[in-house]
């Protein structure tokens, strides 16, 4: 009797993560690869999807001519959007079997093991999404740069506004500007620009660090940033709660950052994920299979 393999597939803006699982629900592999949004780059989403899918079969020492027995759920960032959905559904995968959905749905599913509740993502972007009697209703998702405030890209982006600016001469300088210029490797305006013309949200995203250590040493610039990121969350969570959602999990990247960051009564709010997302991807696909 052929084996049956399942693959959760966690595809964010900066990377994107492969969970393996037999029929019995053991783990048996996990791979690692790069960005994976169809909306910034659609070969490079395909190529780390199949990237991190053989680094799972690999680590599980299953051959890579198995990738065609396996069902597969994609949880993918910017496939909310109908354009990148299609583009994604486009696709001609090796697997068995495909199913496509947002990253959010299954980051919701892992996060409360399949029951009602609501996440908050703050990772290279940010979203929401809440879960609540059968009905999915997302707030932000609308990519960078029009959203995704409290994102890493967002941090990113507001720290190398300001810096231009004081380069300028038009704001005061700050330790944020500093950092800012050695991590870009130069303090001439114009050089700035010329790295950054190009810039994807995952390269916004790399200086979210900057802001952060800036920010925890109370550096005004970037605790500024900081506040108004922080505000924003505030405001997503009330919605949450108005939604009738029991269960809120901030996960991501930046989440444990953020939840510092956060008042004490939004905190005691908040509740740790049950499982990754990759796991719900792998709940949802098992579930998909068994209704065939």
């Amino acid at each position: 009797m052929t084996q049956n393999y399942f693959v959760g597939i966690d595809g964010g803006g900066t990377k994107c993560k492969a969970r393996l699982e037999n029929e019995q629900g053991e783990l048996l592999g996990e791979g690692l690869s790069g960005p994976c949004n169809p909306a910034q780059s659609a070969d490079t989403a395909f190529a780390s999807i199949i990237e991190a899918t053989t680094l799972a079969l690999d680590a599980a020492a299953i051959p890579t001519t198995k990738i065609s027995d396996l069902n597969v759920c994609l949880g993918l960032a910017g496939v909310n959007v109908p354009r990148y959905r299609q583009t994604a559904q486009s696709w001609i995968l090796p697997f068995k079997r495909t199913h496509i959905t947002t990253d959010l749905h299954i980051a919701c599913l892992g996060a409360h093991a399949g029951k009602d509740g609501a996440i908050i993502i703050t990772g290279t972007g940010s979203s929401a999404l809440a879960s609540v009697a059968g009905n999915l209703t997302s707030i932000g998702g609308h990519g960078f740069p029009l959203g995704d405030k409290a994102g890493g890209a967002w941090l990113g982006l507001q720290a190398l506004q300001y810096t231009l600016e004081a380069l300028d001469s038009l704001v005061p300088p700050s330790r944020l500007v500093t950092d800012m210029c050695e991590a870009l490797g130069t303090d001439e305006p114009q050089e700035i620009v010329g790295k950054s013309l190009h810039y994807k949200s995952s390269d916004f995203g790399k200086f979210a660090p900057v802001v952060v250590t800036c920010a925890n040493d109370n550096d005004p610039v970037a605790l500024a940033i900081v506040n108004e990121g922080k505000q924003y969350l505030i405001e997503v969570i009330s919605h949450l709660d108005k939604l009738g959602a029991e269960r809120i999990s901030l996960i991501g990247g930046l989440s444990s950052q953020w939840a510092q960051w956060l008042p004490e009564s939004i905190r005691q709010r908040l509740q740790a994920p049950m499982c990754p997302p990759e796991f719900g991807a792998v709940s949802l696909i098992k579930h998909l299979v068994k209704e065939c």
